[in-house]
């Protein structure tokens, strides 16, 4: 078991992924970022839409067409698939919790 919550890793890991369920077309993912920002020339593009979730601190994103979108404690996030973005900050720490709709394949180790 697993939970939400608790910080589990330090701020020299800089970001943790934790998958908590996995079914065929959905995978529900914990993620604890302390101070993680994505390279501006490395945005994330998935297959799949994205709804994120900030359950503890706070993060900004970048996405193509939309720009720059602020995310609280208890404010989520629909990401469309094919949308590049990227996390421009996060608190330190940052408890996301992510829902992948749609994945067809297991994402790359990273």
């Amino acid at each position: 078991m697993l939970k939400l919550l608790p910080i589990l890793s330090g701020a020299d890991e800089g970001e943790r992924f934790d998958d908590l369920l996995r079914r065929p077309g959905v995978r529900i993912e914990r993620i604890e970022s302390h101070g993680h920002v994505a390279p501006a020339d490395q945005p994330y593009v998935q297959d799949w839409d994205e709804w994120v979730l900030v359950l503890s601190g706070a993060a900004e994103l970048d996405l193509d067409g939309t720009g720059r979108c602020r995310l609280g404690m208890g404010e989520a996030l629909l990401i469309p698939a094919g949308t590049a973005h990227r996390v421009t900050y996060t608190a330190d720490p940052t408890i996301w919790l992510a829902i992948h709709l749609g994945e067809t394949e297991p994402p790359a180790a990273g």
